[in-house]
């Protein structure tokens, strides 16, 4: 693919990118795809889907209180618990308003935790990252922002995200899905959305204007981006995922080089 050569214009002294199919097969890539990277906030994807499996594993259902009063993992998968983005201090009753929370992330950590009887970064690396052979990828910290890994690994997550051998995809598709629909909220460098759909661990791209990923993204696109300079989305409707490491953080030439990457990635394999 020549659109994946779009990274060298970034003003960034590393990255590295690829793009992949539902198979695993990598219809291209650039860049040190074997560098390690700090993910930030794709932490989540990580936390979230360990949460599904878990959920599928009967260590917790999303019904189960867990974070604030009233709360439940499904509140918190969904950032609905009503936290502070790293505050542990309530600000909203759940289910009203869309509150994007790394601490959320934290205390849905500790839920698994304390009903799994087994450290949450070690659940994770068994039930997660060694199925998948993800070797490079580690957690040394908030489950909401501190793992680290590589567009290699990352290329083995983004096929199981778009096919699912770790998960029923019923349970991916009712992830994927918008949970708590019609809450407005504030998407994080790119200002208050109405409304700020999310599933449960996964931002949707919906008709959210302005986007990390591209105008032609579908509406059901999903994945995350990280303040570290990272992303990994997945388009349902292309059919491919595509991912991108950064040691620059987030900021204006983010918001301005990745839709515009999306974008050709998108029309070259159309």
């Amino acid at each position: 693919m020549d659109s994946v050569r779009l990274i060298e214009r970034w003003p960034v002294d590393n990255v590295a990118t690829a793009v992949v199919r539902a198979d695993g097969s990598v219809l291209g890539s650039h860049g040190d795809t074997g560098r390690v990277f700090p993910l930030a906030s794709v932490t989540k994807l990580f936390t979230a889907y360990t949460t599904l499996i878990a959920i599928e594993e009967g260590v917790v259902e999303l019904d189960t209180p867990a974070g604030p009063e009233g709360a439940t993992v499904r509140h918190l998968l969904a950032h609905t618990a009503g936290l502070g983005f790293n505050e542990h201090k309530v600000y909203a009753p759940p289910g009203q308003r869309r509150m994007y929370s790394s601490a959320g992330f934290e205390q849905l950590a500790d839920a698994l935790t304390e009903h799994s009887g087994i450290p949450f970064a070690a659940y994770q690396d068994e039930a997660l990252f060694q199925p998948l052979r993800m070797n490079s990828t580690k957690l040394n910290g908030s489950p909401g922002a501190d793992a680290e890994s590589t567009v290699d690994d990352l290329v083995l997550f983004a096929a199981e995200l778009q096919q699912p051998k770790l998960l029923a995809p019923t349970t991916l598709a009712r992830a994927t899905e918008v949970a708590f629909p019609g809450l407005t909220g504030v998407l994080p460098g790119f200002g208050h959305q109405k409304p700020n759909d999310w599933g449960l661990g996964f931002e949707i791209r919906d008709h959210k204007s302005p986007h990390w990923t591209g105008s032609l993204s579908s509406p059901r696109t999903f994945g995350h981006f990280g303040q570290s300079g990272t992303f990994l989305w997945i388009d349902p409707d292309a059919g491919v995922a595509c991912v991108a490491l950064t040691d620059r953080d987030f900021g204006p030439w983010a918001a301005e080089a990745w839709p515009a990457y999306t974008d050709a990635v998108l029309r070259e394999l159309a």
